[in-house]
């Protein structure tokens, strides 16, 4: 008599691009420890082109701040409800909550009910704000992956099961082609500074600030008239969201997509939105300026609520001001152009942030944590289906 083991099933749940990317790196690394593993959820196109069977595209739903939530709270919900239908009927293995804090902690819970173990992986900075809640989010969850070291004596303080995989970016930040040929293939050689801009992932970040960002290279344009300015554009970003505000710009910008790397080792000096990016510049070792404006009520709720001095990743890592903060009503044209003129012409000031980004890279470790993650989920399916 012969015995068929069903294959496990993974359920993912990533909502944004950075998400999206992490969740496709853990997936690839776990075929290779358990090929016959099955992976279905909500996500974007890093996740489909890996193997996942995405039931729901996360692009539409990728929002940050209260109002816009509040906008698109009808298909946040259809988005939620679906996933909680997916995990009562197809009854996963596991569900590995991929960032996405507020909507992965109801899913979560709902997989709590349904008797399907949980792994949160970038785990909800409850340490910065909130930190009331991280009570629940024990009660949600079976175990918190985090990607800070310093994260791990705030869960085992609360005696929530949780294990330091190290952050998705360490080691792969790395350029596929020298400079050299960087700046030869995406036309950016000359003898002025080569600026880099980040407007994020986001439709309604680049609403907000793409437009203070290019106000900020039309002066900068004017005070370095040899200077090339180059756009990372996130994978989740189409052609036609952006041509708008670049059809209003008088400097000429080259977008590229999917060359992060490649593109932000041209930089001398990089203006980028709030988040993930600005450890993308870190790694890769570039002076930046970090920008960011949210609706006059998500700050203000934010203020209240945040209980860290910075937002910036690579200055919370270091503990302290590396590089500026341009938040709200700072976050103008005069102030951004002026920080970015100092980086390039203070050759001093450039190669002081230079060097307190390298403590931010040697904070991240070496990096393998997408093995390290798969390593987990690998163990958590294997106490799941035995």
């Amino acid at each position: 008599m012969t015995t068929t083991t069903k294959a496990p099933l993974v359920l993912l749940s990533a909502g944004e691009a950075s998400g999206d990317q992490h969740a496709a790196s853990l997936y690839l690394e776990l075929k290779k420890l358990m090929p016959d593993v099955k992976a279905i959820g909500m996500g974007g196109a890093k996740m489909r082109e890996v193997g996942v069977d995405i039931r729901y595209d996360s692009t539409s739903i990728a929002v940050i701040g209260v109002v816009e939530v509040i906008k698109h709270y009808g298909e946040i919900r259809r988005a939620l409800n679906l996933m909680k239908t997916i995990v009562k009927q197809e009854k996963p293995d596991l569900l590995i909550c991929v960032d996405y804090k507020e909507f992965n902690f109801q899913l979560a819970r709902a997989a709590k009910v349904a008797g399907v173990k949980v792994l949160f992986y970038v785990s909800p900075q409850v340490w910065a704000w909130r930190p009331g809640r991280v009570k629940k989010y024990g009660e949600a969850v079976d175990h918190m992956a985090v990607i800070f070291p310093f994260e791990v004596s705030f869960y085992e303080a609360h005696h929530i099961p949780v294990t330091y995989v190290g952050h998705p970016l360490a080691g792969k930040v790395v350029p596929s082609i020298s400079k050299a040929e960087a700046l030869h293939e995406f036309g950016l050689e000359g003898d002025g500074p080569v600026i880099g801009l980040l407007p994020g992932s986001r439709a309604n970040e680049i609403k907000r600030l793409l437009p203070v960002i290019l106000e900020t290279v039309e002066r900068l344009a004017s005070r370095f008239p040899n200077a090339r300015f180059v756009l990372n554009q996130a994978s989740s970003v189409t052609d036609a969201v952006l041509e708008p505000y670049r059809a209003n710009c008088k400097v000429a910008i080259k977008a590229i997509k999917g060359r992060n790397y490649d593109v932000l080792q041209c930089c001398d000096a990089v203006i980028t939105v709030s988040g993930t990016a600005t450890l993308e510049v870190a790694l890769a070792g570039m002076p930046m300026a970090i920008i960011y404006k949210l609706t006059p009520i998500t700050y203000w709720l934010g203020r209240l609520l945040i209980n860290i001095k910075f937002i910036g990743l690579p200055n919370i890592l270091a503990g302290k001001g590396i590089v500026r903060e341009y938040i709200q009503h700072e976050a103008n044209a005069d102030n951004i152009a002026a920080e970015i003129a100092k980086i390039i012409e203070d050759k001093d000031y450039a190669s002081q942030i230079r060097e307190e980004l390298q403590t931010v890279k040697a904070l991240l470790g070496e990096g393998g944590g997408s093995v390290k993650l798969a390593l987990l989920a690998k163990q958590m399916l294997s106490d799941c289906i035995t």
